[in-house]
């Protein structure tokens, strides 16, 4: 550093501060209080530099104290190792003086080791039989001991020989040869405690001690053996038959005594048993629950706390009942033993029955599934496979009962309300109830598939139902005098296909679980009444008919030159219904409604295609004017006619009104009032046609066609123009 020039900047800045401090006159007069002020600063900096340059030289002192006595320290290693680097040299020549003290100290210690066992040596062979004798009369703990005695025996001298440099294989030869006997003896004692523990469950009710004994033994071979491996890993010698693993062989004889007492509960055969898998599966369940409850109240206390003996039991049921159920499974099932073992397996066995029942209490999560998914799986589609099956052949059997019924030649008979039906959609009901209730017990997903299958079947049984009704009735139109009641089948089959949708209507109710059910559940379930109502329907008009073709004739007479004169094709027409309706009335009253307004739009649809056939001809408009009154008369007497039969379907918007509308354009005489007659039938039936129009002026006989055709087009495009409400269909969209 610079000192002078350090020094004349220090100079330059006291400078600059006392002319900082001398600016004003008055500031004269504090002279010496600064003087004092500077004094005491310039003391208080120099007593702080003295301090730091005594602390930094008693640093160095220190520092250079430490390394004088570092390299005298480091001189005297390096003499130490000097003499080390001497004494190595000489170590060679003193390992081959001190080889005759090496090999005084090997015999030493191999005549120690030998006179240790001197003992056992000598009675290797009495030792031998009398520790035979003890595993005969199961004197386990003294077996043991001895066995423990000999082997070390034999352990040490081989460990000897071992540490030998040159080992010579004739002298552990002869020394295994010596001890062979004591290898047998493990093997025989190991024999005993696998019989021990094979009766592991029955001993341990009676003689809990045989079994502590038992697993006491097995402690110490596994101690035994970890010490045995130990020693390997640092000498590399390892005793023969080390490691016994007895441990792990002990837990593979609990596992075979377990699999021997599940197959052992299969006492019946199928030929011999048909409830053989219900036996079966019942005895398992007792004996499981028994035996979980002896390994845990009598069994804890025995084994030791790392066993974990309760959970190793329950897995090992576990598994030999699941390798077990899987063989019967391969072996296959029939019939209600699906239902047996899915209901078994998915509820008994997990539930408070066996492993949650009070006494036990088992978390089964741990353990997983008795089966797993995919074989209950299969075996829920065998068995929605044999419910298909049995329907079929039931439903089969059902329609076949059916058609006999048809061509018996005798009259059903009613219930207690005079109504004709069969059995065949009870019983088909019940047998789809029985096995929803069976399929309940199982399991909700499998009740839906279930229902979903029920519902399919039903659905098909319509199909065939309505293909052997269409038959029948063909056969029947045949030849009218091959089935007498034709009449009165035909009006149980309307009445069974109103019953089939009553029936499905309650199975849902009471199988049905809103939230649950997909759009494809709902979508069966609606074509299920779809096609029993259609059925129905169809049904309903094949009844129907019968009736009208044997009026056929009257139905050709009316609107005729023959009519005009003679009431007697109206008159015909209600006796002949109301001799039908006399059967009618077996019909339930829903149906016997459908049938009624039916007919009445038959009757009526006949009646108006008879007047806009054009089968007759009016000369003067007297004529027109009577026969439009009487057809006025014909429409009040047919229309009373259904009244008084079914008041309440034939008050309601009657059919016979269109026809009196009709007659109301056919009486009418003014050219004016005519158009306006038409204006109102246009308005009041939007669908009448243009033909309809046409042949209905037609037969007035006072207008031309081209004339009727101008009339109609213009009256109905001036209906097109005009706004009103949606009209129902009338009975002018069933003519042609």
């Amino acid at each position: 550093m610079d000192v002078e020039q350090l020094e004349a900047e220090a100079k330059a800045t006291a400078a600059k501060h006392v002319i900082n401090m001398l600016q004003r006159p008055g500031q004269l007069e504090k002279v010496e209080q600064y003087k004092r002020r500077v004094s005491r600063k310039k003391a208080s900096v120099e007593a702080m530099l003295k301090s730091a340059m005594q602390s930094q030289l008693d640093g160095v002192r220190v520092g250079l104290n430490q390394l004088q006595t570092a390299l005298q320290e480091i001189g005297e290693i390096k003499q130490n190792l000097k003499w080390i680097e001497e004494s190595f040299s000489a170590v060679p020549e003193l390992s081959a003086k001190l080889q005759d003290v090496r090999e005084e100290n090997m015999r030493h210690s191999q005549y120690v080791t030998a006179m240790e066992n001197l003992k056992h040596i000598f009675t290797v062979p009495e030792s031998v039989e009398k520790t035979k004798q003890w595993i005969n009369e199961g004197k386990l703990l003294h077996t043991h001991q001895s066995l423990t005695d000999l082997e070390n025996s034999r352990d040490d001298l081989l460990y000897e020989l071992h540490k030998l440099p040159n080992q010579a294989p004739a002298d552990k030869i002869m020394l295994k040869a010596y001890f062979e006997d004591v290898e047998e003896l493990s093997q025989l004692l190991e024999k005993q405690l696998r019989l021990v523990l094979s009766r592991t469950l029955n001993t341990v009710r009676k003689e809990p001690t045989v079994i502590v004994t038992a697993l006491r033994i097995i402690e110490r071979e596994e101690k035994a053996d970890n010490f045995a491996l130990q020693r390997q890993k640092q000498s590399g010698f390892l005793p023969p038959g080390r490691p016994k693993k007895w441990r792990e062989k002990a837990m593979e004889v609990l596992e075979k005594a377990v699999a021997q007492r599940i197959e052992g509960t299969q006492v019946d055969e199928r030929a011999d048993n048909k409830m053989w898998l219900v036996r079966y599966l019942e005895l398992t369940r007792q004996l499981i629950l028994e035996d979980l409850r002896v390994v845990k109240t009598l069994c804890v206390p025995c084994f030791p706390p790392h066993y974990d003996i309760v959970n190793k039991f329950v897995h090992m049921y576990h598994t030999s009942l699941s390798h077990h159920l899987q063989e019967v499974i391969q072996n296959g099932l029939e019939g209600n033993e699906y239902v047996s073992m899915l209901s078994w397996i998915m509820n008994t066995y997990a539930g408070p029955e066996l492993m949650q029942h009070p006494e036990l209490n088992i978390d089964t999560s741990s353990i997983g599934p008795l089966l797993n998914n995919v074989v209950i799986d299969k075996l829920q589609q065998q068995y929605l496979k044999n419910m298909e099956m049995n329907y079929v052949e039931w439903m089969q059997k059902t329609l076949e009962t059916e058609k006999l019924d048809w061509g018996n030649g005798t009259a059903p008979e009613g219930d207690d309300q005079g109504y004709f039906h069969t059995s065949a959609p009870v019983i088909i009901f019940q047998m789809i109830d029985q096995n929803l209730q069976v399929t309940k017990t199982i399991s909700q997903d499998l009740t839906f598939k279930a229902l979903l299958l029920s519902m399919e079947q039903v659905t098909q049984y319509g199909k065939m139902y309505r293909d052997a009704i269409v038959e029948f009735k063909i056969r029947h139109f045949e030849d009218r005098s091959k089935v007498p009641y034709f009449t009165h089948y035909m009006i149980t089959i309307v009445n069974n296909c109103l019953q089939f949708v009553e029936l499905a209507q309650l199975m849902k109710q009471h199988y049905w679980r809103p939230g649950l059910h997909d759009n494809e559940a709902g979508t069966k379930f609606e074509a299920l009444l779809n096609a029993f109502q259609q059925l129905r329907d169809e049904a309903a008009q094949f009844l129907l008919e019968e009736a009208f073709l044997d009026l056929e004739p009257q139905f050709q007479d009316l609107i005729t030159s023959k009519w005009v004169g003679s009431s007697i094709p109206v008159e015909t027409i209600c006796v002949t219904l109301e001799d039908y309706f006399q059967d009618y009335i077996h019909l339930r009253v829903r149906n016997f409604d459908y049938v009624i307004s039916e007919a009445q739009n038959w009757v009526a649809k006949r009646y108006i295609s008879a007047m806009l056939q054009k089968k007759i001809s009016f000369k003067t408009y007297e004529e027109r004017k009577d026969a439009a009154v009487k057809i006025m008369s014909e429409a009040e007497q047919i229309k009373e006619f259904f009244v008084r039969l079914a008041p309440k379907v034939a008050k309601f918007d009657s059919p016979f009104d269109i026809i009196n509308t009709l007659a109301e354009v056919l009486k009418s005489e003014d050219p004016e009032i005519l158009s306006l007659d038409l204006h109102g039938l246009v308005d009041k039936y939007p669908d009448v046609t243009h033909d309809h129009l046409t042949h209905l002026l037609g037969l007035r006989g006072d207008i031309s066609r081209s004339e009727a055709r101008e009339k109609v087009t213009y009256i109905l495009q001036t209906n097109k123009t005009r706004q009103r409400p949606t009209i129902p269909k009338s009975i002018f969209s069933l003519i042609n």
